[in-house]
């Protein structure tokens, strides 16, 4: 059997109020949110109507992948929870099996620096380059050291 790594911090509570920057991604990086984009997109427009404190922030598609912030506030659900139900009403809805990659990316947003670099590299650079979250922390450090 082959073992998955996990990406989530141990004893961390996906369910702490904050912000929570999230990437999915389509099973072998098929373009399938060409064709199912609106599909997804309502999908996750709707999520905060089915738990209680989430709030949907700020979001992009590209044809491979998803990203968006979700806001937690004293919410009924940790954030798989979320992006678990957002992956199996998607599958269900547009029938493609498998859609999703098993698994998918998360980070913690620390603070409001933070929260400005991702929406924008969400809005503006969502295809060219990789997120690199240790430059904007460095950077947001080195200001706040030297500012």
């Amino acid at each position: 059997m082959k073992w998955r790594k996990s990406t989530r911090l141990k004893n961390y509570n996906y369910k702490t109020n904050g912000y929570y920057f999230i990437t999915i991604c389509t099973a072998r990086r098929k373009p399938l949110l060409e064709q199912y984009r609106k599909e997804a997109e309502l999908i996750l427009q709707n999520l905060p109507s089915r738990f209680t404190g989430v709030k949907l922030d700020f979001y992009s598609f590209t044809p491979d992948h998803l990203h968006a912030i979700f806001i937690l506030s004293n919410a009924n659900v940790s954030v798989s929870e979320i992006v678990r139900a957002y992956k199996a009403l998607v599958t269900r809805t547009t029938g493609c099996k498998p859609f999703w990659e098993w698994n998918y990316y998360e980070h913690i947003i620390r603070n409001e620096r933070a929260l400005y670099e991702i929406r924008k590299y969400i809005q503006e650079n969502p295809e060219k380059e990789r997120l690199d979250l240790r430059t904007i922390y460095c950077r947001i450090n080195a200001t706040a050291t030297n500012g």
